[in-house]
């Protein structure tokens, strides 16, 4: 099968698109023919080994995975003898953060894993972009308890997680007041943004307001600049570990002192999430913003404009 392949740590060029085995399922495993990947911000952190945080998780002097790709959508190609919840056929999108593989025309997934039918009428380029920065945004909302009545201020509105995250908080009944660059405030005010700032010629931070939760959605601020922004009892989302990494450690010390604290949450990976993320699909509630599609054979280029850190949304692979 053809993969796009790395065997070290750095730049866009590390990656090759090669001829690999196909993977083989094992007893619980899913074998998945991929139709459609993408490439988000976690397998540019893998790709690069930056922040150096994510070595100890992917390999301190060489990278663990191979093939990257975390999210997916595709078909059931074969089933173990112990899979009872799909079958050869099933049409499929998933996440998978564990041991990736999403970057080549088949990959294995656990059935315990984060994965999930298709919601109806969906193509697979659609389906695949609906996980990665969705997750991440459910998460913190989540970790949050965001619910109805609640003010929350996504910075970073035109992300992955942030278009996610405006969505996911409207359907949760909040009031979202969005940040993004001016070009693309019609964008966020059509994923149902109450108020939306540009930041290019509106400072966020001094407009009066203060919100129940501040969602830092790109890793492009911080606490000390928010601050003022948050209520008391309020919360700070981080999503980005920061310098040397700060946001942690505020996420430590915060919550014994002051009465305004940090959140870094770890996003679930299990069927749930998927299941909830694509039932908000199926509903119209959330929409994978896509920004572009690049074909397996240009990946390359896709790692390219993706460190580039200007994609609204997400960059779709196809793999046919």
């Amino acid at each position: 099968m053809k993969a796009a392949v790395r065997s070290t740590y750095g730049p866009p060029e590390v990656v090759r698109v090669a001829d690999v085995p196909t993977p083989e399922p094992g007893p619980g495993d899913l074998l998945i023919r991929v139709r459609a990947t993408t490439v988000n911000r976690t397998d540019r952190g893998y790709r690069s080994g930056k922040p150096l945080v994510i070595r100890f998780f992917s390999g301190l002097i060489r990278p663990k995975f191979q093939v990257l790709g975390t999210e997916f959508a595709g078909t059931v190609e074969m089933v173990g003898d112990s899979v009872t919840s799909f079958v050869p056929g099933d049409r499929v999108f998933g996440y998978n953060e564990r041991s990736f593989g999403a970057h080549a025309q088949y990959m294995t997934i656990p059935e315990s894993g984060s994965v999930a039918t298709i919601a109806a009428g969906l193509t697979f380029e659609q389906a695949a972009p609906g996980l990665e920065g969705s997750h991440y945004a459910l998460a913190g909302l989540r970790a949050a308890k965001v619910g109805a009545g609640d003010d929350v201020l996504v910075y970073g509105a035109t992300g992955a997680i942030g278009s996610a995250a405006v969505q996911l908080a409207k359907c949760l009944g909040a009031t979202v007041t969005a940040v993004c660059r001016g070009e693309h405030v019609p964008l966020v005010e059509g994923l149902g943004a109450d108020r939306v700032i540009d930041y290019t010629t509106e400072d966020f931070t001094a407009h009066g307001a203060t919100y129940d939760v501040v969602f830092d959605a790109v890793g492009k601020t911080s606490f000390g600049r928010c601050k003022p922004l948050v209520r008391p009892g309020g919360l700070f989302l981080a999503t980005d570990f920061g310098p040397f990494p700060w946001n942690p450690l505020l996420a430590l010390t915060t919550r014994f002192g002051g009465d305004r604290r940090v959140l870094f949450p770890l996003p679930q990976d299990n069927r749930e999430v998927v299941e909830y993320l694509r039932d908000r699909i199926e509903a119209r509630e959330f929409r994978p913003l896509i920004d572009r599609t690049y074909a397996l054979d240009d990946i390359v280029d896709a790692y390219r404009y993706v460190d580039t850190e200007q994609k609204v949304g997400n960059v779709v692979i196809t793999t046919a």
